[in-house]
């Protein structure tokens, strides 16, 4: 039997409502990865949508956390990241890319922004500090709206041309990371999906999927632990952007057509099967 590869998912969790850790966990282990997390801080829910939630920051445990596991000689294939809080746990982050990311795949997912608009808490210098966290990455894995902040520009509102989705991509990939993978991409009304580029071999690719109505919290983490655990299984980064978006489209239907409150995340959990499927080529 191949040894068992083990991803560090570096990310928030809130004890309810989809998102961040809560995804990121199940997705990756029931793919046959073994997945390891630091928890950068612990919500009651998370802040989509809910008023009231408790939040406790978790940043003075990273580095004890970290100390640990040195003694213990630990070592990961992939280090994975999320949402983090602060400007001060983006410069911890980087130590434990420095730290423990020598012979890891190092993912980033800018979670900070959406829709041209920064999330609470956050600003324009906060999109600074997290660019240079993704110029040490090997892949980053924003929007739309976090590729046009982390580069210093104005969100720009699609649809939108190859031209221009290449040129963010190229762009990003020049200030570090290698590949990007960019979400929230669309051409034309009623389809969304991906883009990849890979600047080792200069080439693109793209995923269009139909638009299911609503907005639905928690997708992005969703897709980012799926893209992670297809990558984790030897997939391309064509194939497993793919397979992430059939899984996230997916899990949206099956809320979509259950009515269920989308504060609460997609049903992504009824899907893992045939994830798992997916990327084993089962």
């Amino acid at each position: 039997m191949d040894r068992q590869n083990r991803v560090l998912a570096i990310h928030d969790i809130s004890c309810f409502g989809r998102c961040s850790l809560t995804v990121a966990l199940p997705i990756i282990s029931a793919t046959g990865v073994e997945c390891t997390v630091i928890p950068t801080a612990v919500l009651s829910t998370h802040t989509g949508g809910f008023t009231g939630f408790t939040f406790r920051d978790m940043t003075e445990d990273i580095i004890p956390i970290a100390d640990h596991w040195s003694t213990l000689g630990l070592g990961f294939d992939a280090m994975y990241t999320g949402y983090l809080g602060s400007t001060e746990q983006i410069s911890i982050v980087k130590g434990l890319f420095e730290r423990f990311g020598k012979d890891a795949l190092k993912v980033a997912d800018p979670a900070m922004a959406d829709n041209g608009k920064m999330y609470p808490l956050f600003d324009m210098d906060f999109a600074k500090e997290m660019g240079t966290l993704c110029a040490k990455a090997d892949i980053v894995v924003p929007n739309i709206t976090e590729a046009c902040f982390m580069l210093g520009r104005e969100y720009v509102e699609g649809p939108y041309t190859p031209e221009f989705i290449e040129g963010l991509m190229k762009d990003l990939s020049a200030t570090g990371p290698k590949k990007v993978v960019l979400t929230g991409v669309y051409f034309e009304e009623g389809k969304l999906g991906a883009a990849t580029y890979d600047s080792t071999t200069g080439k693109t690719s793209y995923v269009f999927r139909e638009v299911i109505p609503g907005y639905y919290h928690g997708t992005g983490d969703v897709y980012a632990s799926a893209l992670v655990a297809a990558l984790m299984n030897g997939r391309s980064l064509e194939d497993s952007a793919s397979i992430a978006v059939d899984f996230t489209v997916g899990s949206i239907i099956r809320t979509h057509d259950a009515g269920t409150d989308i504060r609460f995340g997609v049903n992504f959990e009824e899907g893992l099967f045939d994830l798992t499927k997916a990327i084993k080529r089962l």
